[in-house]
């Protein structure tokens, strides 16, 4: 890889992927911010990095549109001068029963989580260096298989699928791919519309006997992208402090 190293986060103005940048800004990466909406907390957040003596920029892309994907490639190349790092945050959540689930919010799900993800595995099979990484985020609702998660968890299962193979794909690169798969975490989008009943009764499956923080996350994606998980090819790491 090269001295200064480059990292691509979707969804990444806040939550989980606003920890994944600022981890990755600590370990010498320069960093481009994704956001699809609102622009302040994006701009805010590259705005601290460069603060603190990083490089950071931030680029509206709809994680679901192709050509959008390519302009965030393009635009972060003119930046930093090339790609060694994409990590595929971005993703929605909705829960209802099957039953109850319309299709709305069914074709919503594949277009982020599994259309997104997939646009973003595509473009960084043609554009990341050589030796680079790519991590996806799956979720350990594959595995536990709760009510109401049937949508959600069905875009993180073609998740999964897509990093096992990739992986092989991109072999000769010297690409890794895996997938990080959290459990509860204390984020607005685990917590809203939840009882604070709910979150407790949540919390109880979990050995270590609390919510997981973003930072939590943001530690397994530093180790997979870093030097030290240049090993680790293919896997999907459940980071859920043992609830499966």
């Amino acid at each position: 890889m090269p001295a200064e190293r480059v990292a691509i986060v979707t969804g990444s103005s806040q939550g989980i992927g606003a920890a994944v940048v600022e981890r990755l800004a600590r370990d010498g990466f320069a960093v481009t911010v994704n956001y699809a909406g609102d622009e302040a907390p994006a701009r805010a957040l590259a705005e601290r990095i460069t603060a603190a003596g990083g490089r950071a920029i931030a680029i509206r892309a709809d994680v679901g549109d192709p050509a959008a994907i390519a302009r965030l490639f393009d635009e972060t190349e003119q930046a930093f001068g090339g790609v060694d790092a994409l990590v595929n945050n971005a993703g929605i959540m909705t829960l209802s029963p099957i039953a109850q689930t319309d299709d709305a919010v069914f074709d919503r799900h594949i277009a982020v989580n599994l259309k997104g993800v997939f646009n973003g595995l595509r473009e960084g099979a043609r554009r990341i260096r050589e030796g680079g990484r790519i991590v996806n985020f799956s979720s350990s609702v594959v595995g536990l298989y709760q009510p109401t998660y049937g949508v959600y968890a069905a875009t993180k299962a073609g998740v999964e699928a897509m990093t096992h193979i990739l992986a092989k794909e991109l072999g000769p690169k010297r690409i890794t791919v895996n997938a990080v798969a959290p459990g509860p975490v204390a984020t607005r989008l685990f917590l809203d519309g939840k009882t604070a009943e709910q979150v407790a009764a949540v919390t109880t499956m979990i050995p270590l006997g609390r919510l997981g923080e973003p930072a939590d996350i943001a530690a397994a994606i530093a180790f997979l992208v870093g030097p030290d998980g240049g090993w680790v090819n293919g896997q999907v790491l459940r980071a859920n402090g043992g609830a499966v």
